[in-house]
């Protein structure tokens, strides 16, 4: 019996050995077997600028613009003054330096008749699940209660907390989506709205970068719409993860171009 169970236990340090040795050699990837020297060789041979990994990923170069923007909407995702107003409960401080960005994509997509979306969070005024990660949701703060008034230092004013910041006002034309959420699709009339003005693909900007504007660009791949994220009309208060975020979600989701490129081509169209 002893030399039996002695038997079993080398043969499981062999079939371990035999694992680790494999692992070694090969990654399983989606189009086969792919050797970790090449993958190796490959990383290095490339030379990416430090903070901007996301170009070498998934290009917006390398798809016709013109035909994807003659479809598009561009979202603003929770530009409101909880968000972003100096001093708010979650303020985001790098999120009014997107400000310019935005106004010129709104001015663009508004030129050429194409539909312009603005996102806004709202909080329940009950406890739900969210409130563990965001306690400023509730009471006495109540950061985004919908209707809650609340003085803003930098303009010396009271505003309700959930609206839109002044210097991007939405025009009487443009979408509004309320959402308890992350992601502005989520029980949200968001899809079928896009769908009745025939819109195919998104350009998405707003804050916080691996947050909210994260999880809508994801939904918006997920309901089949071409998606690039705006990389300098996005913010975030942590800079590694803004930067994680943009490279991650060209790797795999869409494409991540800045505001001039975008303009630029929405003008062109015919």
């Amino acid at each position: 019996m002893q030399a039996e169970g002695s038997t079993k236990i080398l043969l499981n340090m062999i079939m371990k050995i035999n694992r680790k040795q494999a692992l070694k050699k090969l990654v399983f990837g989606s189009a086969g077997l792919i050797s970790l020297p090449a993958i190796a060789n490959a990383m290095k041979s490339r030379k990416v600028e430090p903070n901007e990994g996301w170009k070498a990923m998934n290009p917006f170069q390398d798809i016709d613009k013109s035909s994807q923007l003659k479809d598009s909407a561009l979202i603003i995702v929770d530009m409101q003054n909880d968000f972003v107003r100096n001093g708010a409960p979650l303020e985001v401080s790098s999120a009014l330096g997107t400000v310019p960005s935005q106004k010129a994509l709104i001015q663009a997509f508004r030129k050429r008749n194409l539909p312009v979306v603005y996102t806004k969070f709202i909080s329940h005024p009950h406890y739900y699940l969210l409130w563990e990660w965001s306690p400023q949701c509730q009471p006495p703060t109540k950061c985004c209660w919908k209707g809650h008034q609340r003085f803003y230092k930098d303009i010396g004013a009271d505003r309700d907390c959930t609206e839109i910041i002044d210097e991007l006002l939405p025009a009487s034309e443009d979408i509004i989506i309320e959402k308890f959420g992350y992601g502005a699709f989520h029980e949200t009339t968001l899809e079928k709205t896009l769908h009745s003005f025939g819109v195919t693909s998104v350009v998405i900007t707003g804050t916080v970068t691996q947050i909210c504007v994260e999880e809508t660009a994801r939904e918006a791949f997920h309901h089949g719409f071409r998606t690039t994220i705006v990389a300098d009309g996005v913010s975030s208060f942590a800079p590694d993860l803004h930067a994680a975020t943009l490279k991650n979600f060209a790797m795999k989701f869409g494409w991540v171009s800045k505001s001039e490129s975008i303009i630029s081509d929405v003008n062109a169209l015919k």
